[in-house]
């Protein structure tokens, strides 16, 4: 069986960050190690790896970081350094830096979160470009500068209070919510880069404001972090699937829980900055007036860009075609054009649905095309079948004394193949439409 490693592992040995690498790789997060920096660089040359996590007591491992991303120029590469030298680093040299390996649901997660940063932020260089070949610059992210907010949710305890003046001292502005209910008061009111809730006796407070964020569209993407009193008081796989960021325990110094509060504030930041910049462009005038999407032309263009892009960086593409499927309801709808009223609406919620690097077009009237850049087919088609999904459970108005209908979707689904062309790839997609519902 072929192993399709994902992650590089730079350790002079398995004392540190071995147990991590099995949780890892049970987790699907497929490891590849190094002993050296040097033999870093070689295996980073070999694979096409999306990540690396670095023990820090290596000599010269800082040097080491700068090497490892130059060699995969003009790939983004997140770096997670564990270690107690970390706490020493300069602050932007790693992506998380750690003084003791995290659980590996935790690592997962974060990993996760910057491997999509990275790809978003390739993105919006390559977005930069096709608009401005088209004589549209597209707005350039502007990270907000003022101090990052911070909302500490929980009653005062002494270790909780420690923290919060942690964060104060990294310039962080610290705003306190003794109950849930001021918590979502305060979440509602204002913008935050992050929310740290603290554990306590009972975990329910922390919990109940941490599932009210994930259900909530703005909040979703702010990142959560939960305070405990100690080590080992809760299953940590569980509380990370319930959409917390990061887990800390009493016992890490607070200095150390402070810069990882500041490093996943940032990076929100940063996220917010790139999806701002991205959605600029619905306001152009490339785009697709009544949707915001891209239009044949432009997405044509933008494919051939973003298909280049993924061969120099030695990352997969696909492209799904979405296309309205013509039932009974559709057609009735059709005819009395109720669909076209409704189509427009469609279009605004495919470009709501695709993640911040996707690009969405508008191929005709009832036809959608996206471009999923670093995904392979079977993760793609999940994409578009999650789409169509959630579209399908919406009713759009049909007429005076008729039902509501809904609308469903046609996929079809192609990952770009070495040396072929955007063109045949978009062609492959619109063939599959509605070949994979046959089989």
């Amino acid at each position: 069986m072929p192993i399709d490693p994902r992650i590089l592992v730079v350790a002079p040995d398995d004392d540190l960050i071995g147990p991590l690498c099995q949780g890892l790789d049970a987790l699907g997060w497929r490891t590849v190690t190094a002993r050296s920096l040097a033999g870093a660089v070689q295996v980073l040359i070999d694979w096409p790896l999306e990540a690396v996590i670095l023990d820090g007591s290596l000599p010269e491992a800082e040097e080491g970081v700068r090497a490892m991303r130059q060699t995969v120029s003009p790939r983004r590469l997140p770096v997670m350094a564990i270690g107690p030298a970390t706490a020493d680093w300069d602050a932007d040299l790693a992506d998380i830096a750690m003084s003791a390996p995290p659980h590996a649901a935790q690592a997962a997660i974060r990993l996760e979160n910057l491997v999509r940063t990275a790809i978003a932020e390739e993105e919006v260089s390559l977005r930069e470009a096709t608009f401005a070949a088209r004589g549209e610059p597209l707005t350039t992210p502007e990270v907000e500068t003022a101090p990052l907010r911070v909302l500490a949710a929980g009653k005062p305890d002494r270790h909780f209070l420690a923290l919060s003046n942690a964060l104060t001292a990294l310039d962080c502005e610290v705003v306190a919510a003794p109950t849930p209910y001021t918590a979502f008061d305060y979440l509602h009111e204002r913008a935050f880069d992050a929310a740290v809730l603290w554990g306590a006796e009972d975990h329910a407070p922390a919990l109940s404001i941490a599932s009210g964020m994930k259900r909530n569209t703005r909040l979703y993407h702010v990142p959560a972090i939960l305070y405990l009193r100690g080590a080992g008081e809760i299953n940590l796989a569980e509380l990370y699937n319930r959409g917390f960021a990061d887990v800390a325990a009493a016992d890490t110094p607070e200095e150390e829980t402070a810069r990882r509060v500041v490093a996943l504030a940032r990076a929100h930041r940063r996220h917010v900055a790139i999806r701002r910049a991205l959605e600029s462009a619905r306001g152009s005038g490339l785009t697709d007036p009544a949707t915001g999407l891209f239009t044949p032309e432009l997405f044509a263009s933008h494919l051939a860009r973003v298909a280049e892009g993924a061969r120099l960086r030695r990352r997969p593409l696909s492209v799904a075609v979405l296309r309205v499927a013509e039932t009974e309801a559709v057609t009735a709808a059709r005819e009395g054009g109720w669909l076209d009223r409704a189509l427009p609406q469609i279009g605004a919620m495919v470009s709501r649905l695709i993640r911040t690097e996707d690009t969405a077009a508008r191929l005709s009237a009832d036809v959608f095309a996206l471009a999923l850049p670093a995904t392979r087919s079977a993760a793609a088609r999940i994409a578009a079948d999650r789409i169509a999904a959630v579209i399908s459970c919406t009713a759009f108005d049909a007429g005076p004394d008729r039902s509501p209908f809904v609308v469903e979707f046609e996929v079809g689904v192609a990952e770009v193949m070495p040396g072929e062309s955007p063109a045949v790839v978009l062609e492959r997609a619109s063939a599959d439409v509605g070949v994979s519902e046959k089989r």
